[in-house]
């Protein structure tokens, strides 16, 4: 196994040789999150917006009545918003943000499956000629012909919450 590969962040698979995710599209690429955070997969719900709030979480939606917010992750990669249609789903997760567990909403083109990883197909993101920032990327985990990309969901939610 390369050096490369073996500088994945270990707290993702934590000594695991498999991980279990729900996979999704955003833009036309597959990406993946663990399935123990995934809470509930939403049909698309009315949404509140946040005036000042950064585009990023730029809107609130009502989940089991708790408010909670609804993160656009195509932004916080530098990806422009696009309309919702039939397959659009929301993915409610539960992740921990400056120690405190913290619900949100993800917005996705379409909700795929849960599905098993191998952490032996997983390789840390390219430093060049990636479109997304490679800092927001836990890994990229080979499956056939596709990529699916795992992101690091505190990295991506902490820079947006220390921005904000």
């Amino acid at each position: 196994m390369s050096e490369a590969v073996r500088k994945m962040p270990e707290e993702l698979w934590g000594g695991r040789e498999e991980l279990e995710v729900l996979t999704f599209d955003i833009a036309g690429e597959m990406f993946a999150l663990e399935a123990f955070i995934v809470q509930e997969i939403l049909d698309l719900l009315p949404e509140t917006s946040v005036p000042g709030a950064k585009a990023f979480v730029g809107a609130v939606i009502n989940f089991r009545g708790k408010v909670i917010p609804l993160a656009d992750i195509r932004l916080a990669f530098g990806m422009e918003a696009t309309k919702p249609t039939i397959d659009s789903r929301i993915i409610v997760i539960e992740i921990e943000i400056d120690d405190e567990p913290v619900l949100a909403g993800i917005r996705t083109d379409k909700v795929h499956e849960v599905t098993t990883l191998l952490r032996t197909a997983g390789e840390p993101p390219p430093s060049v000629g990636m479109r997304w920032r490679p800092d927001f990327i836990d890994c990229l985990v080979k499956r056939g012909t596709e990529f699916i990309i795992v992101p690091n969901l505190q990295a991506i939610f902490s820079a947006q919450h220390a921005h904000a």
